[in-house]
Order: C-alpha cells, then sequence, then structure tokens
C-alpha cells in the first residue's frame, strides 16, 4: 500500500470519528427547544452540515465526505435505540423523525452534491 492510499484511508477513518462525534453530539441536543423554536436542531443541523461541507471541500474527496456521513448516520443509528437503562435518546415523534431524516438527507446532498474542480473555466482570451 503506498503512501499516497495509506494517507487516503487514514483521512476517511479520520472523517467517520469526526462525522460520529457530530452525529452523537447533534443527536443528543436536536430535542432542545427554546419556547417553540428547534434550537437543538437546528444547530445541530447547521453544524453537521458544516463539518460535511468543510470535509468535501478541504480533502476533495468525496469519498471523505461519504466516511463522515456514515458515521453521522451510523452513530445515530446506534444511539436511537432503547439504552441498557431504558432510556431513548430518540423519541419516535415528530422532532425525532425529522432529525433522522433531515440528517440523512443533509448527507446525501453534500455527497451528491457536483465536483466543480473538473469543470472548466472560460477566461477572456479562450473566447
Amino acid at each position: 500500500m503506498g503512501v499516497s492510499r495509506l494517507s487516503r484511508v487514514l483521512s476517511w477513518v479520520a472523517s467517520a470519528l469526526v462525522g460520529g462525534v457530530y452525529g452523537v453530539a447533534g443527536t443528543i441536543a436536536h430535542s432542545q427547544t427554546w419556547g417553540p423554536i428547534p434550537t437543538g436542531m437546528i444547530v445541530g443541523a447547521i453544524a453537521c452540515a458544516a463539518i460535511l461541507i468543510a470535509i468535501r471541500v478541504l480533502t476533495h474527496d468525496r469519498g471523505a465526505a461519504v466516511a463522515a456521513g456514515l458515521g453521522m448516520v451510523g452513530m445515530l443509528l446506534l444511539i436511537s435505540g432503547r439504552g441498557p437503562g431504558g432510556s431513548v435518546v430518540v423519541e419516535n415523534t415528530l422532532a425525532g423523525q425529522i432529525w433522522t431524516y433531515l440528517i440523512a438527507a443533509i448527507v446525501l446532498v453534500v455527497i451528491a452534491w457536483p465536483s466543480f474542480r473538473s469543470v472548466p473555466v472560460a477566461t477572456e482570451a479562450e473566447k
């Protein structure tokens, strides 16, 4: 395995770990509200989208964004079930369902967004 390939695999592992941390933090905070405003869901969604976009832009690697997205969704699913003490982090309510689908949608949009790095840019001299 070459240095470049090892570096790429390590970046995927790091991205999955970072995505998992953001997924856990957002999932725990998603139910916080300030009156009728779901502040936890808003802040959690912005944070998860921001880290996914940052990983995608900084690494120029869709695979790293996929790894981070899998980490987010994987940790969301892992901690959504009933815990050993009977506690539930993501309840089967409208807010819990919105959070689950919102994170999945954010991950899909960031991963599916086209890469503009390979699109040629026309200059005045070429016209």
